[in-house]
């Protein structure tokens, strides 16, 4: 046990040593740093023999003059102090908040080179808490814990120094006394190191549940399920404050423990030293100054125990964020990737996939199909039959796990991943809008596009029929999610984003499902015009497809059939059970064109 725990100590020691790479630029400053807080204690460290020389000969010796140079003295050594500790407030913010920067910095950069695989292994919050609290707390490290980790030890080597040169017989007081202090506090410390790891975790829910409720918000007001959501919210806000108070009663335990040590050897100094007094042994300064490095001694004990429960706490947070920069790249680019998509050609040679290696079954299993450039492909299945996961291998967001997947007669895998997305442009079955403009939003598409070029794929996409009742058309502001549009309105941005890149692949993944039947059929017309783009069409409508040049029928991860309307609907059971109750009762828009 005692191994593990060792282990896991060196191991998240590495992560921290790892982040501090990250200081780059910043290095200057924290080395300023350090090197103002040992000027300041220094200058801290000889305010204590004046004044017991202040006491000792000054007073003692009615010298006045002598009293007000000391005084003097003490008086520039407490304002370099002040100005050096200021200095090291400079140095110290501008280290922490320059280094948490890099590290988020550094985070999303490789969140944003991760495959879907990749971000499988991590819930949204808990990314989320790793890029904001996490580097929050290797933050306060350095700002609350930089100054004491400099400090402290210099105290205490120089204040034990100081004070064996001051009096060697009372200062043996310290070597009794600090042990045992060092003892409690690293008890202490040890008792809440782990704790903090579960303090991580459970924010980690807090603000998993929270983002829920807040995100479908509508839709739990719409099924009445606040008290259910607050219920839910109170049980793991229950957890982290059960948890916290946990944590924290053992953490403050530090300060009783450093008081008692502090005031019994304060109690043993005054002992021992009046005796020494009374026997003419001390002067009354030398054990007043005595006294002040005492406080400076244990409080230079009791600031590396707040570092360690400090660092403890950053140790956690410190391999969360490792975590992130450590997760290998599943989908990378090859060495010399080819950059030109010849043409819109897909093939699918004996693809098995599934989604984690360890996984009983594959989501697809032996897809063979060809479908040639040009030629619009309709694709239906019943719920689950892997139709979305079919046309994710095409711009490799997933790599198939047997066989290979070919665009333009070339395995997607030998492409480089830039060009081959650029040429297969999806509009997922979740429709994706950020805060901004509608251009703003539309521009993802190409971002070269002039308005002319954006009016043509929103005519195509029939989103120009509600943009041009908008006061500021294509400069109307998007909420986040696009949660002041409707669904078929988010939709039809959707595609027109598509339409606007310069694709040899438009794939459209139930992406009219929130759309009229009418305008649908409208949008079916113009997709028609892009004669030398292949267009997927993944639908739960038959009117979606139908005109398509052939039909794919996926069934339970494998394809079923494949055909046109005409022939599926002359021989296929499957395709007539879908017909016959989608089309009962007719519908003039699904009809053939």
């Amino acid at each position: 046990m005692n191994n593990v725990k060792n282990s896991k100590g060196v191991e998240f020691m590495k992560d921290m040593k790892r982040l501090f790479g990250y200081m780059g630029p910043y290095k200057k400053d924290m080395i300023l740093g350090a090197l103002f807080v040992m000027i300041e204690t220094g200058f801290e460290l000889f305010i204590p023999i004046m004044i017991s020389n202040l006491i000792d000969i000054g007073v003692a010796n009615h010298d006045v003059n002598y009293i007000y140079v000391k005084g003097v003295q003490m008086a520039l050594l407490a304002l370099g102090a002040l100005v050096t500790g200021l200095l090291y407030a400079h140095f110290s913010a501008k280290a922490s908040y320059g280094w948490g920067a890099e590290i988020r910095k550094a985070e999303y950069a490789r969140v944003q080179q991760y495959a879907f695989s990749n971000l499988d292994h991590f819930v949204t919050s808990s990314l989320i808490t790793r890029m904001t609290t996490d580097v929050n707390v290797l933050q306060n490290m350095i700002i609350s814990g930089f100054r004491p980790i400099t400090r402290g030890p210099s105290l205490l080597i120089m204040g034990i120094g100081l004070s064996f040169y001051m009096n060697p017989k009372l200062a043996f007081v310290f070597v009794v006394c600090t042990p045992i202090l060092a003892i409690i506090l690293f008890l202490i410390v040890r008792k809440v190191a782990p704790m903090y790891t579960r303090l991580q975790s459970i924010m980690d829910r807090l603000n998993q549940v929270v983002q829920e409720g807040l995100t479908a918000i509508r839709a739990v007001k719409a099924f009445v399920r606040d008290e259910y959501e607050e219920d839910k919210f109170e049980e793991v806000n229950h957890d982290m404050a059960r948890s916290s108070e946990t944590t924290f009663h053992y953490a403050v335990l530090n300060l009783p423990a450093f008081q008692a040590v502090m005031y019994t050897t304060i109690v043993l100094i005054l002992w021992f030293g009046g005796n020494m007094i009374l026997k003419s042994e001390l002067a009354v300064g030398n054990l007043t100054g005595f006294l002040s490095y005492v406080m400076q001694v244990i409080n230079s004990l009791m600031m590396l125990a707040n570092v360690f429960l400090l660092l403890t706490r950053s140790l956690a947070s410190a391999h969360r964020i490792a975590e992130i920069l450590d997760e290998d790249i599943v989908l990378t680019s090859p060495e010399n990737g080819i950059k030109e998509v010849k043409d819109g050609s897909i093939d699918f040679n004996d693809v098995s996939f599934k989604y984690r290696a360890d996984a009983r079954e594959y989501a697809l299993e032996n897809v063979n199909l060809h479908i040639p450039a040009g030629q619009t492909i309709g694709v239906i299945g019943t719920t689950g039959s892997a139709k979305t996961t079919l046309v994710q291998l095409i711009p490799r967001l997933y790599d198939a796990t047997k066989g290979t997947v070919s665009v333009g007669g070339v395995d997607v895998r030998d492409y480089d991943l830039t060009a081959l997305r650029d040429s297969v442009n999806i509009t997922l079955q979740k429709n994706v809008l950020f805060s901004g403009t509608v251009r703003d939003n539309l521009k993802w598409g190409n971002p070269d596009a002039d308005d002319e070029t954006i009016w043509e794929a929103c005519r195509a996409a029939c989103a120009d029929e509600f943009l041009n009742r908008m006061p500021k058309g294509l400069d109307t502001m998007l909420e986040q999610g696009g949660n002041n549009l409707s669904g078929g309105q988010k939709q039809r941005l959707c595609i027109a984003r598509a339409l606007l890149g310069k694709a040899k692949i438009l794939i459209f993944d139930d992406s009219t499902s929130a759309v009229d039947t009418a305008t649908e059929k409208k949008i079916r017309k113009a997709l028609a015009s892009y004669q030398d783009v292949t267009k997927i069409i993944i639908a739960q409508r038959i009117t979606s497809v139908m005109n398509t040049d052939q039909i794919v029928i996926l069934d339970d991860g494998k394809i079923h059939k494949v055909g046109t309307h005409k022939a599926l609907l002359a021989h296929d059971s499957i395709y007539q059970e879908i017909y016959a109750s989608q089309m009962k009762g007719g519908d003039s828009d699904g009809s053939e064109e």
